[in-house]
């Protein structure tokens, strides 16, 4: 439950569907209904998310549902759907499909039903639109794999998908990105940094596209606010999507949402160390450790990433 406007956050979490949503600039915790009006002019609201958090998915429905009541010309986007399965995502919208179909035929994430279905039910039954933004995975892997030139290989038609610059960045996204992978270790030689700096231009195609696919909604539907749900990694501190955004279109104003984790033996919320992350924050539990053996961690992780022998890209050698 989000308590009302006014006062300062200092009761932690008792549930993981639960969140405690705050200015970030003053420590105030805000409701849905005072957040959504202090936002009712802002063009696109970014909300991140820790794919799969009970109190993410939550929150984000309430929010869209706020805002909805401030400014019912409302568009969705959605990181959870690639642009080449828009069609998909329309037919299901039109009433065309069936959920299941849906479901399949844009090849959605397989936490589609607990985590996205609401936002868009919501969207389905209020006629609004909803913007598969992300860029296709299949380019995204490819890219990752074989570097940013891979997009040259593309036909025309399909090259017109990505927008012009499709791997602008920021420096101190770069930075982080490369902490994040690396950790301390860093990339030792020039084969890591070679695959480094190629996953790097896949996040950024995805960035990118996703900004460029906000951006194209704006135009579609003039006057409408956009809502847009993406990990947090993608819009944290303003970096990422948000970056290219600003990049793209000053003129456009942006709100950012993330969520901030208060870890169990804390007491106070952790604000400050936060504070840079969102315009907006939200306080939620931390989900269950996946891995206490690290060696098995390491192999999980491994296999995430281990492309699958079925899977090619453009160009391959037989």
């Amino acid at each position: 439950m989000i308590h009302s406007s006014g006062s300062r956050s200092e009761t932690r979490p008792q549930t993981l569907y639960e969140a405690r949503l705050i200015d970030a600039g003053d420590g105030t915790e805000l409701s849905t209904e005072s957040l959504a009006q202090r936002l009712a002019q802002t063009d696109v609201v970014v909300i991140g998310e820790y794919h799969g958090h009970q109190a993410t998915h939550l929150l984000q429905s309430q929010i869209q549902a706020a805002l909805y009541r401030q400014q019912p010309l409302q568009v969705l986007s959605m990181e959870q759907f690639n642009l080449d399965n828009q069609a998909a995502v329309d037919a299901y919208l039109n009433s065309e499909t069936g959920e299941t179909e849906m479901i399949e035929d844009s090849s959605a994430w397989d936490n589609y039903r607990a985590s996205y279905r609401p936002l868009m039910e919501f969207a389905r039954q209020h006629r609004l639109p909803v913007i598969a933004a992300n860029a296709p995975a299949a380019v995204v892997r490819c890219v990752g794999r074989t570097g940013p030139d891979y997009l040259n290989r593309l036909s025309a038609s399909d090259r017109k998908q990505f927008p012009d610059n499709p791997f602008m960045d920021t420096p101190a996204y770069r930075k982080k990105f490369t902490a994040a992978i690396t950790g301390s270790h860093g990339a030792a030689d020039a084969t890591m940094r070679e695959r480094m700096n190629n996953t790097y231009k896949a996040q950024l195609l995805r960035d990118n596209t996703m900004a460029s696919r906000i951006l194209a909604a704006r135009d579609a539907h003039p006057d409408h606010q956009v809502i847009h749900t993406t990990g947090t990694f993608h819009s944290e501190e303003h970096l990422g999507t948000v970056a290219m955004l600003r990049q793209r279109a000053p003129e456009v104003s942006v709100a950012v949402i993330s969520p901030v984790i208060w870890p169990a033996d804390a007491e106070k919320p952790p604000l400050h160390e936060n504070r840079n992350k969102g315009d907006f924050l939200y306080f939620i539990q931390p989900l269950p450790e996946e891995f206490l053996d690290k060696d098995r961690e390491q192999k999980a992780m491994s296999a995430r990433f281990r492309r699958p022998t079925k899977d090619t890209c453009q160009g391959d050698s037989p």
